[in-house]
């Protein structure tokens, strides 16, 4: 059977051939950044909501700094270092877990925890990688730090596909009983909703997405694309049904505005930075509409 990402990019190939979409699309390195972007962009701007409400702005980047932990441990146990998903999804699993357990086990606030822990990430991940740059290319160090949509392969996109089917599975299923326990934690346990249980599965599905986007935009980038949608949305968004589909929309349009514009116009720009420019400027928009237009500030959220 066709897999449906191939069936895209010859729907994309024949509709450009035939004059209704630009010639980019007539490549497939185009095509699956397309691809890419259709399922990120809704994926993370709908868990940035989540991630806005419950206040873990930095709690990504400390996954996808850690991912720099887990492509070294692949490489020391053998696994090819173009794809080591299976070395960067177990680590980072574990490292988000840990984390969490520890918050529940201490005083300590969250953004000192996630500092503790993007610290610790950080030096383990320096040191591993002493040990493996003799054997790996320094370009597959900033293609983890950086990403780069352009070139994701068939690998990349079943991936990431799993990721988003488990993530949306998992989330709209408790996606109510995930806002009432980030908006009123009292509250959610009163109402019989398993508190940790919910914060737990959040963590993992947070960490999850991060390690698949990882590749695509990079560990720095991807907690920005988290976080900026869902933060412009907030600005302009009086209910939670409207928060959720802004921060959707603006992400969306973030990822496929970023792909096309460098190409485009042939900016040297790479594309990730130039989606993250590009979600910027809806952030500007939507503080300066808030500013100028009195009843985005009666916002309910």
């Amino acid at each position: 059977m066709t897999p449906l990402y191939q069936l895209l990019r010859e729907i994309g190939a024949n509709l450009s051939f035939a004059g209704y979409l630009p010639d980019a699309f007539r490549y497939d390195f185009f095509a699956n950044a397309v691809i890419c972007a259709l399922i990120i962009g809704p994926l993370l701007g709908w868990l940035g909501t989540m991630v806005v409400v419950k206040r873990m702005a930095f709690f990504s980047q400390a996954v996808g700094n850690a991912a720099l932990t887990g492509v070294a441990i692949g490489v020391m146990l053998g696994e090819a270092y173009t794809a080591p998903y299976v070395s960067m999804f177990s680590f980072c699993l574990l490292f988000a877990l840990i984390m969490k357990y520890t918050q529940f086990r201490t005083s300590l606030s969250n953004d000192v925890l996630i500092g503790v822990f993007l610290s610790i990430s950080l030096a383990l991940g320096s040191s591993l990688l002493l040990f493996v740059s003799a054997r790996i290319n320094t370009h597959v160090m900033e293609s983890v730090l950086f990403g780069s949509i352009l070139t994701v392969n068939d690998t990349d996109i079943s991936i990431l596909l799993a990721v988003a089917a488990v993530t949306l599975s998992a989330g709209l299923w408790l996606y109510n009983q995930m806002l009432l326990a980030s908006l009123n934690p009292s509250l959610a346990a009163a109402r019989g909703i398993p508190v940790r249980f919910i914060d737990y599965v959040l963590v993992v599905l947070v960490a999850l997405v991060t390690v698949a986007c990882v590749k695509i935009v990079g560990a720095v980038l991807v907690e920005a694309l988290l976080i900026i949608p869902a933060a412009a949305a907030r600005n302009i968004s009086r209910s939670l049904v409207g928060f959720v589909w802004y921060s959707v929309i603006i992400a969306t349009f973030a990822c496929l505005t970023g792909i096309y514009i460098p190409m485009a116009y042939d900016l040297p720009l790479p594309s990730g930075g130039a989606i993250i420019l590009v979600a910027a400027l809806a952030f500007v928009g939507t503080v300066l509409i808030r500013s100028t237009l009195g009843h985005f500030k009666e916002s309910r959220i």
